[in-house]
This record gives structure tokens, C-alpha cells and sequence, in this order.
């Protein structure tokens, strides 16, 4: 049986289920407990599992990070929210320089299984400090598992998979994603954290994406659908390791790619895409990739600002027909 759940509640129920299953399981972080969590993901759980198991803490990203990290190495399973993804970098010492690196400077006989949750993404008028795309920052980093759910089974699923890992593992939820509903069958199947997920096919290009864009994605391929261009959507999902054998395969498939990335253009995660569609499947591609990035400023206040320095539907669909028609991408 299936029924519709939102984002939010996919968060919430996957929570829930984890803390059910294992007494190692809490969750940490910044009015996670009585506020419900910034986002109300976390609403209820204070009150059913106690301030043992659902914290809260100091305004200290640095400190409850690594207080995470530590109960990881002394056989607990914290589950550490902060708040967004810009204040994520008040804590990366402890999640680069410490929780990627222990198990390879141990020889392996340190384990840090932490699963360190954040929003991200922009579209909230949260001007620049609360709406950055950072993921890039985290997936280039040996050690760490970088996740990205984009649908509401992959938010329901993602989190058990993620606490059976023994790295640690960074789950980015995008903001604009909460209210999002879909049928999410009961019991919830599991999920895959090592591949990307196909989500729609198609024969004249390939799009690939990830978290708050793959919406845009599709809708942009339904209106290309409506003028003869069939696109394929293929979502990361997993944002370290990606899935060259998918990327490469989408470009064999399709001949053209076009990637949609919420990051900035220089050195993104759009960037990285294309280099291995180049390694891979070269002589596959009948036109050099394109990509649609946010415009290389922090997000403006604005609404009109902020709509026009994000990705869009109309972005999408304009680089897409230009790609098929063989224009010049500059």
C-alpha cells in the first residue's frame, strides 16, 4: 500500500524507524529537540524518545560536529543535523580533517560512522548566508560518502543506508524539497547509495542532475517533450562516489549531455561530470557538454535577483534546444 507523504514527513518517519531500531542511534544538533527542528523535521521525537536521544545543542558547529564524530569512534551511531549548509564551515575541520581521515590514518582500525545531515539550496529568499550550494565542497573530499536526495523515497530510504555505512556520510536535503509530496509505499523499500537513478528516458540528450534541481529537470523535460526533443533525466543521488558507469552510459545512449548544477560554474560539480564524460565516452558525444550553473555571485535577497541567479526551467529547455540544434554554447 502506498500513500502520499511529503519530503518533510519522509525525513521524519526515517528518523523515527532509525532511532526504533538501534539504542545506539541519536540525533544532535541545533533545536533538533523542543523547537521540532528548524525545518520540523525532527518535530515529536524529543517528546517520544527523551533529551538522551534527541539533543539539543550550543550554537557551535565546530563542538556538537565533533562531539558527533567522537561518539562515532566509541561505537555509537549520531546522527548530527546542522542547521544549513553555510554553517557547515564553521565545522569543517572536524568533518575533513578528522572524521574523513581517521580510518585511513588508523590503518583501518578506526571507524567513524556519523551521518551529518544539512540543508541546502537556495529559492527561500535567505540572502547568502543561508542558501548556498556547497555539495562540491564535501565531495571532493577521500573519506566521506556524500548523498543527495532528491525524491521522497530517497529521503525516506537514504538514512537507514547511511547508518550501516562505516564512513562517515553527509546527506544534503534541499530546503525547497520539504513540501514535496509523492506515494511512498508502506513498508518503504530500501535504498541504493551507490549508484544514480534513471528518471526519465529519452534519445536526443542527456541531463544529468541532483537534489533541488531534479524537478526542475523533468518539468523542463516535459515542456522539451511537447516540441519533438526527448530528453533523459539521470539524478546522482550520490554525490561521492558518483556513477561514472551512468554518466558515461546516459552519453552513449543519448549523444548529448547537458548537466543542471545549483553550484557556481567554476570548479563545480558540473565541471566534474563533464571531465568524465570526456574520459569515458568521448567518441560518443556529437556536441561539447553544456552546463546550467548559478550565476557566480552569493545569492542575492531579492526575489527577482534570486530567481534570475538560479537554475530554471527556461534555462534548461534554452540550453537543451541550443544543444540539439548544434549552437555555439558561448
Amino acid at each position: 500500500m502506498s500513500r502520499d507523504t511529503s519530503y518533510r514527513e519522509a525525513l521524519r518517519q526515517a528518523l523515527r524507524e532509525a532511532l526504533l531500531a538501534d539504542h545506539r542511534v541519536f540525533l544532535m544538533g541545533e533545536d533538533v529537540g523542543r523547537y521540532g527542528g528548524s525545518y520540523a523535521v525532527s518535530k515529536g521525537l524529543l517528546e517520544e524518545f527523551g533529551p538522551e536521544r534527541i539533543r539539543d545543542t550550543p550554537l557551535s558547529e565546530s563542538a556538537f560536529v565533533g562531539c558527533g564524530i567522537g561518539a562515532a569512534i566509541n561505537g555509537l551511531k549520531p546522527i548530527v543535523e546542522v542547521m544549513t549548509v553555510n554553517f557547515s564551515l564553521l565545522a569543517l575541520d572536524q568533518i575533513v580533517n578528522n572524521a574523513a581521515t581517521l580510518r585511513h590514518m588508523s590503518g583501518g582500525q578506526v571507524r567513524v560512522p556519523v551521518v551529518i545531515r544539512m540543508s541546502t539550496g537556495a529559492g527561500r529568499q535567505l540572502a547568502a548566508q543561508h542558501s548556498h550550494s556547497l555539495e562540491v565542497w564535501y565531495a571532493h573530499v577521500p573519506g566521506l560518502r556524500v548523498l543527495a536526495p532528491a525524491t521522497v523515497a530517497d529521503a525516506r530510504g537514504m538514512l537507514g543506508a547511511a547508518l550501516r555505512c562505516e564512513d562517515p556520510v553527509v546527506i544534503f536535503e534541499h530546503a525547497l524539497l520539504l513540501g514535496a509530496e509523492a506515494p511512498l509505499p508502506d513498508p518503504a523499500p530500501p535504498v541504493d547509495i551507490t549508484q544514480a537513478a534513471l528518471r526519465r528516458s529519452g534519445r536526443d540528450l542527456g541531463i544529468v542532475t541532483y537534489g533541488g534541481s531534479l524537478p526542475r529537470c523533468l518539468a523542463a523535460a516535459e515542456r522539451l517533450a511537447a516540441e519533438g526533443i526527448e530528453a533523459e533525466v539521470l539524478d546522482l543521488r550520490v554525490l561521492r562516489p558518483l556513477d561514472r558507469a551512468a554518466i558515461a552510459a546516459l552519453v552513449a545512449r543519448t549523444h548529448r549531455l547537458l548537466v543542471v548544477d545549483e553550484g557556481w560554474k567554476t570548479c563545480s560539480l558540473a565541471a566534474e561530470i563533464i571531465a568524465i564524460a570526456n574520459e569515458e565516452a568521448f567518441y560518443a558525444l556529437d556536441a561539447p557538454p553544456r552546463r546550467v550553473c548559478s550565476a557566480e555571485v552569493p545569492i542575492p535577497y531579492a526575489r527577482q535577483l534570486e530567481d534570475a541567479a538560479l537554475p530554471n526551467v527556461e534555462r534548461i529547455v534554452a540550453a537543451a534546444r541550443a544543444l540539439v540544434a548544434g549552437e555555439d554554447a558561448r
